[in-house]
This record gives structure tokens, sequence and C-alpha cells, in this order.
């Protein structure tokens, strides 16, 4: 088990969340899909769900009746979120929330880049976010895929320091690797023109993919079939309130 005891490096994809108008369902549904149990958010965060594998917390899920879809958004650890919160609008993104602090948890921000995808800040606390990773039931990985993926490259450089890195086993797909300063791979940006929105991908591991969206069906959402890939048997599912995520189990 990828059981974490501190925070992540700046950089690396940390925190998951959801956001949903229908609070309720999604406890539901992850609970089915994944086997979540549940704790609430640290008080101030009213309604706020923390997402429990084997006791330790995976991701959360907030309330949010303003919005009518509901989006996961991946938090990238920071050292310092203020700091990161300002390179962010130097680098040409855009905050959406300023940075605050969740209790004594941790202190956050979530922003906008330069290509209009939504993702968060984390400077970890007392909690340092996922502390379960790459694990069936967690978060395994985060890709960016966005019609413009020049600027969105740039931008990620700028403001993390990656370093970028293609990837000649699939030649068909504008796709870059993100790695940290130490070489390490955080995830990646793909480029597809057909897509009309930017947006961070989230993929979960799960130890069979088939069951899972079967279960995402039977649960009230949707899957599509799933399919072998070169690192995956995947499946990308879509919650009742209309989040969209995949599911992997690796080969």
């Amino acid at each position: 088990m990828s059981v974490l005891s501190t925070n992540q490096p700046e950089g690396t994809p940390t925190w998951m969340e959801l956001r949903t108008p229908d609070r309720k369902g999604a406890l539901a549904f992850y609970q089915a899909l994944f086997g979540w149990e549940y704790e609430p958010y640290p008080t101030g965060d009213a309604g706020g769900t923390v997402c429990l594998l084997h006791g330790r917390p995976v991701a959360g899920i907030v309330p949010d009746t303003d919005r009518t879809t509901a989006v996961w958004t991946m938090y990238f650890a920071t050292d310092d979120c203020d700091d990161t919160a300002r390179r962010v609008t130097e680098t040409g993104g855009r905050l959406i929330e300023a940075p605050a602090d969740l209790a004594d948890h941790a202190r956050t921000a979530v922003a906008v880049d330069a290509v209009g995808a939504r993702f968060g800040l984390w400077q970890g606390r007392s909690r340092l976010g996922s502390e379960i990773v790459n694990e069936p039931d967690s978060l395994v990985r985060n890709d960016l895929i966005t019609p413009d993926p020049g600027p969105a490259r740039a931008f990620y450089t700028a403001l993390f320091g990656f370093m970028l890195d293609g990837n000649d086993e699939v030649p068909e797909l504008d796709f870059t690797f993100l790695r940290r300063p130490d070489g390490h791979e955080i995830g990646g940006i793909i480029g597809s023109p057909n897509v009309p929105t930017s947006a961070w991908g989230t993929l979960f591991a799960v130890s069979d993919a088939d069951a899972v969206a079967e279960r995402a069906t039977a649960s009230g959402g949707s899957s599509t079939e799933p399919e072998d890939t070169p690192y995956a048997r995947m499946a990308t599912v879509t919650d009742p309130a209309g989040a969209v995520f995949s599911v992997g189990k690796a080969p």
C-alpha cells in the first residue's frame, strides 16, 4: 500500500475534491463504487466530507448548490500557498478562490491556468492531502487535456519548474510528460483539438475496471465500455451529478 507520511514535493498532485450540488447522492455513489467511508471536514466547511480508504483520507466531497454539474478538482502540493497563488496570476492564470486556511488542516486556493483548466493548491499542515495513492480505489494519475497545449506547457513549466518530455510509445498522440525538477513524473498534457474546453482529468486505480463500470451504472451513474490501453484497462465514468473521471486496472 502506498501510504504517505510527509507532504508531497511541490507540484505533485496531492488532493482531490468533488464539488457537487448533490452531496447525499455523491456519498452513496462513491461508497458503492470505491467502498469509501466518511468523516466530516474540519469545522468551518459546513457539510464537507473527507473520504477515507482503510481509515486514511484520499479525497473530499463538498456540497455546492450554486453548481448544476459536479466537478472533481485536483490540488497541487505547494510549500507556500500564498506565493504560488501570486505566481499563478503572474504566469497567465487566474485565482477563483484566494488562499485561505482549511482549519489547521491546510492552506488552500483554487485557480484556473492559462488555458482555462481548473486546479487547486494545497499547503499541507496537519493533513498532508491524500494519504493513500497508487492503490485500488485511490488517485493514481492526472493529465491535462486541452485544445491548446502550447500555452499550457509554458504555464506549468513557469509555475512549478516542470521539465517536459515526449512520449514515443504513442506517437499518434500529442502527449507531453510533466516532470518535477527531480525528474519524477507527475502527469502529462494531452493536446486534443476536439475537446471544447481544457480540464485536468482524474484517474482512480481499481482492481477490476469492468466491475467498477458495472457498479457505476447500477448506482445511478454511467460508464463507457472498458477498453485495454498500453497502460491499463480503463473506463470513463460519470457520476449521477455529472462529474467525469476515469478508472483503470493496470495490465
